[in-house]
């Protein structure tokens, strides 16, 4: 038998936390001496301490983690339990570090109000294009769900594109389209060079030639494009141009290396009120 600070160092805890646990009922020693009242451990509750450290790292209060203790469940039903907590844990730190990216797009498009760089914006005429797509609807146009939308079509559009035998002709293009209330059609397309076919997975459709389109190239991920956005806005407004529509984004380097290399060219469809 082990000694609460001997067990306290064999388990990487404190013995704080070893008091605590016999106090709730969690983890009583195996022995108490009757005259010192010393606590006393065997090894094998080293399997019960693993288990109790891990299910309260996963974020379950302490009597969630008696519920589960008490019901013995086997290590493969534990495994599991505990698999599905980390992958859950896995998409809020990305779904974290996905929001702390959009609070210093913010802070950067903030930081440059007033003074916003106009001079990389040009103005063209955009012609028409063909592209292989798939849509889904996005909740808003706001970055949280723009991006867990959008983000699965491509891989899938690829994937059926490949078992169809269509390959690349030009560039990814995302276009959106306003629906039911603040809802957006989200349209993940690529650059094609085939006839619409009933035999595709996907949608093939010609997107229409812009007469007129404001357009500026964004840096990095779209995760950080409000102030390249808010740049646009500023040269249409100080121009006298209206905006029609949605953004394109042509993704001419995006998915691959560093992210600050991707390159995306914003195109949006101006006219003279």
């Amino acid at each position: 038998m082990f000694n609460i600070g001997d067990f306290a160092r064999l388990g990487r805890v404190s013995v704080r936390m070893l008091r605590h646990y016999d106090a709730v009922g969690l983890l009583p020693p195996a022995h108490v001496d009757p005259s010192s009242g010393y606590r006393f451990y065997t090894a094998v509750q080293l399997q019960r301490l693993n288990r109790l450290v891990a299910l309260k790292d996963l974020g379950l209060t302490l009597e969630q983690v008696r519920v589960v203790l008490d019901e013995k469940l086997s290590v493969e039903q534990l495994h599991g339990m505990l698999s599905l907590r980390r992958a859950e844990l896995r998409q809020q730190i990305l779904a974290d570090e996905s929001r702390l990216r959009r609070v210093e797009a913010r802070l950067r498009a903030i930081e440059r109000e007033g003074a916003m760089p106009t001079d990389d914006i040009v103005v063209k005429p955009v012609p028409a294009v063909r592209v292989a797509r798939l849509t889904a609807t996005a909740a808003s146009y706001e970055p949280e769900d723009i991006g867990p939308v959008i983000q699965p079509l491509y891989p899938e559009l690829i994937a059926r594109m490949e078992r169809a035998g269509v390959g690349f002709a030009g560039p990814g293009v995302a276009t959106y389209e306003p629906t039911e209330g603040d809802q957006v059609l989200v349209h993940a397309g690529v650059t094609v060079a085939v006839e619409p076919s009933d035999r595709f997975e996907f949608e093939v459709v010609d997107l229409p030639a812009l007469a007129e389109a404001a357009t500026i190239v964004h840096r990095g991920r779209m995760d950080d494009v409000d102030a390249t956005y808010q740049a646009v806005a500023t040269w249409i407004e100080a121009h006298g141009y209206k905006q029609n529509g949605f953004a394109r984004e042509v993704y001419l380097q995006y998915g691959e290396g560093d992210p600050a290399d991707w390159i995306t060219e914003l195109q949006l469809e101006i006219t003279k009120p």
